[in-house]
C-alpha cells in the first residue's frame, strides 16, 4: 500500500479543493445547501453504498461490525459526557460528547476507503460506518439534546434513514446469490464521484457562514484532540488486540485504521443549531479538523500501518 506523501496527499487535498467549492458556491451564487444534503441522504448515497456492497459481497456476520461500532461511538460519546460536563457549560459537554462518538466517515473517508481499500475492505468500513451512523442517530441525538428525543422519535429518525434498508437489500441480494446486471452496475458508476463532490461541497457550503469571532480555543482543541488523539489510539489499540487474539484481515485492519483518523463530523454544526449554541463553534472545529486532514492522515495511518504490521 503506498502511504507516500505524494500518494495521498494529492486526493486529500483535491477534497479541500471541492470543500473551497462549496464555500465559493454558497458565498458567490448564495446557493441553499439543504436540497443537495436531501438528494444526496435520500438518492446518491443509498446507491454509492449500494453499489459497494455488491462489489464487496455483503454477509449477515458483517452487523457484528456494526454492533461493535455502534458500542464503541456510545461508551466513548458517554464516557466524554461525564469527563466534560463539570468542566463545560451542560450544552457545549453535549456537543463535545456527540463529536467524540463520530466523525466525517462518509462524505470525507468513503472517498479515502474507495482509494486505498480493495471492494472487499470497502464493504467492512461501510458496515463499520453505519454502527456510527446509528450511534447518531440514538445516543448521540440524547446526549446532544440532553433527552429532547423520546424512544419513539429516535426509531421514527432511524426509520426514515435509507442506509439501513440499502444494507439489508444488499444482505437479501448477496444472500440469494443475485447480482445486480452488468448494465446496471455500470450505470451506478457515476454515483461514487458525485457523492464525493457534493459531499464535500456541502461541508464548503455550511462553513461558508463561518466567523472567527466565535472562535473559543478551548472547545476547538478540546474537539481537534477528541478525534485526532483518542480515536486514533482507540482504533490502534482495536487492531492490535484482534491482532493478538487470532488473525485479522489486513482490509478489515486498514477500514479500522481509517475510521480513526477521519476529521470531525459534519453534524457537528447541525447539533449545535440544535442545541441553541452558536453554531460557529461547531463550525471551526470541523473547519480546523478538516485542514489538517490532509497534513495528519498520511502520518497517522502510516505510523499506525507500521505498527500494525498491515504495511
Amino acid at each position: 500500500m503506498d502511504l507516500a506523501p505524494g500518494a495521498l496527499a494529492g486526493p486529500l487535498l483535491m477534497l479541500l479543493s471541492y470543500v473551497g467549492l462549496g464555500w465559493i458556491a454558497a458565498q458567490r451564487l448564495k446557493l441553499d445547501p439543504r436540497p443537495i444534503a436531501t438528494l444526496l441522504v435520500y438518492l446518491i448515497a443509498p446507491f454509492t453504498i449500494f453499489r459497494a456492497l455488491m462489489n464487496g459481497g455483503s454477509t449477515p456476520n458483517y452487523l457484528l461490525l456494526t454492533l461493535a461500532l455502534f458500542i464503541l461511538s456510545s461508551l466513548m460519546a458517554l464516557i466524554v459526557h461525564r469527563l466534560t460536563r463539570h468542566r463545560f457549560g451542560e450544552q457545549e459537554a453535549a456537543l463535545l460528547a456527540f463529536s467524540s462518538g463520530t466523525g466525517n466517515t462518509g462524505y470525507f473517508g468513503l472517498p479515502i476507503a474507495f482509494i486505498l481499500l480493495p471492494p472487499e475492505g470497502v464493504t467492512l468500513y461501510l458496515f463499520c460506518m453505519l454502527g456510527i451512523n446509528i450511534y447518531e442517530f440514538t445516543v448521540g441525538f440524547y446526549l446532544s439534546a440532553r433527552g429532547r428525543f423520546s424512544v419513539r422519535e429516535s426509531l421514527i429518525k432511524i426509520s426514515r434513514l435509507p442506509l439501513i434498508y440499502t444494507f439489508l437489500l444488499a444482505l437479501l441480494l448477496s444472500s440469494l446469490n443475485i447480482m445486480p446486471p452488468a448494465e446496471v452496475m455500470r450505470a451506478l458508476e457515476v454515483f461514487p464521484a458525485t457523492y464525493t463532490l457534493l459531499g464535500m461541497m456541502i461541508i464548503g457550503m455550511t462553513l461558508s457562514q463561518v466567523t472567527f469571532a466565535a472562535w473559543d480555543t478551548r472547545f476547538v482543541a478540546s474537539c481537534v484532540g477528541l478525534r485526532y488523539l483518542l480515536w486514533p489510539l482507540v482504533m490502534l489499540a482495536a487492531v492490535l488486540l484482534l491482532q493478538w487474539l487470532g488473525p485479522l484481515s489486513p482490509g478489515l485492519g486498514m477500514a479500522m485504521l481509517l475510521l480513526g483518523v477521519v476529521p470531525m463530523a459534519s453534524n457537528v454544526v447541525v447539533v449545535a443549531m440544535e442545541l441553541g449554541i452558536q453554531p460557529q463553534k461547531g463550525a471551526l472545529a470541523v473547519l480546523v479538523s478538516t485542514l489538517l486532514a490532509p497534513l495528519l492522515i498520511p502520518l497517522y495511518l502510516g505510523f499506525m500501518l507500521y505498527l500494525t504490521g498491515l504495511s
